[in-house]
């Protein structure tokens, strides 16, 4: 039975950790470059924008980092946020 809870436990912890959104304004290159299309020269690109203007007010700011464009933007609205 022991088995059964732990196997439900991990399972309903791995569905939330898959729906979790990634913070732009705190997430490190590695987590940005787990997005759709963001590799690790874009992720860098994101990290260094961030520090030399500041936290992204709303995700359609990411337009203004080298590289990233409307497309870019739609494919990983879903998986991003700005919020805490």
């Amino acid at each position: 039975m022991k088995k059964f809870y732990l196997a439900v436990f991990l399972v309903l912890f791995l569905a939330t950790a898959a729906f979790a959104k990634i913070n732009i304004n705190t997430a490190d290159a590695e987590q940005l470059a787990t997005l759709p299309g963001i590799g690790s020269v874009k992720a860098e690109a994101i990290i260094k924008y961030r520090k030399d203007n500041g936290n992204f007010k709303n995700i359609n700011e990411l337009k203004e980092v080298k590289g990233i464009g409307d497309k870019m933007i739609e494919k990983i609205t879903p998986e991003v946020t700005t919020e805490k």
